[in-house]
């Protein structure tokens, strides 16, 4: 079905990150929605691998410039924008110098976590929420790609429950087996500055927690690995959400 608005969520998506199974799936999605008509738009991080220059990145001067409050500290959001590369498909950046300038993604170069993750996951929830508000672009289906995308619904539906911009639009969430890993253990303090309390995942706050935890406020869950591991299989099996079986990139457009 042509003409939909679709927005993708990711963490990385093909050719921005190389090898991994999620940015090959989310670009080849991405690609079919839009050479089938609908209209597309995709956002993700500025991580610091992400070449400028080679990708052609350019500062949305319009976009840009709102300050989102993260844990009593105001944080300037750039937005940033490209093509993807031979295609007239729009992929927006949500950048930061405290949260994303580093060249490493979530594990320092000793393959720790990095404490401030759960501000970074916040900070990309809202920036993106409150950029698509800013374009006046309403989706009608948002697919959420990697951990940190799963802070968005939860946003949704706590902080900007009563914000009526996104009220028809369906959630679909891809689950990938990614190395998981803590998060601060305050960033229940944090969600709590927006008024989000009460969530399971602080039990034991990790990037997976956070995923699962994402599962009661979508309205579709799909495997995005064909197999997935231990804790998240565990949690697809018993969601009580709608879900789905691993798809292949063609079987997308029926979900929607």
């Amino acid at each position: 079905m042509p003409n939909q608005k679709i927005l993708y969520i990711t963490t990385e998506m093909y050719p921005y990150q190389e090898d991994t199974n999620l940015a090959a799936v989310v670009n080849k999605m991405a690609l079919k929605m839009h050479q089938e008509g609908n209209d597309v738009r995709v956002f993700m991080p500025r991580f610091g691998q992400i070449s400028e220059r080679k990708f052609q990145l350019h500062e949305v001067i319009r976009l840009s410039g709102m300050n989102i409050i993260i844990n009593d500290l105001d944080q300037p959001l750039i937005i940033k924008v490209a093509s993807l590369p031979g295609e007239r498909l729009q992929v927006y950046f949500i950048d930061n110098e405290e949260y994303f300038k580093r060249k490493q993604y979530y594990f320092d170069d000793e393959g720790k976590a990095f404490e401030d993750n759960d501000e970074r996951a916040i900070f990309f929830a809202r920036g993106v929420i409150e950029t698509i508000k800013k374009l006046n672009w309403v989706p009608d289906v948002i697919h959420l790609n990697g951990w940190m995308s799963s802070f968005v619904p939860i946003y949704l539906k706590t902080y900007y429950q009563s914000d009526s911009y996104f009220k028809d639009a369906k959630i679909v969430l891809s689950l990938y087996n990614e190395k998981d890993a803590p998060l601060a253990s305050n960033v229940g303090e944090k969600l709590q500055f927006d008024n989000i309390s009460g969530l399971k995942a602080l039990d034991n706050p990790s990037f997976e927690s956070f995923v699962i935890e994402s599962m009661n406020y979508v309205d579709e869950v799909v495997k995005g690995d064909e197999f997935l591991n231990g804790e998240l299989d565990k949690a697809f099996n018993e969601t009580s959400a709608s879900k789905s079986e691993y798809l292949d990139v063609d079987s997308i457009s029926k979900l929607y």
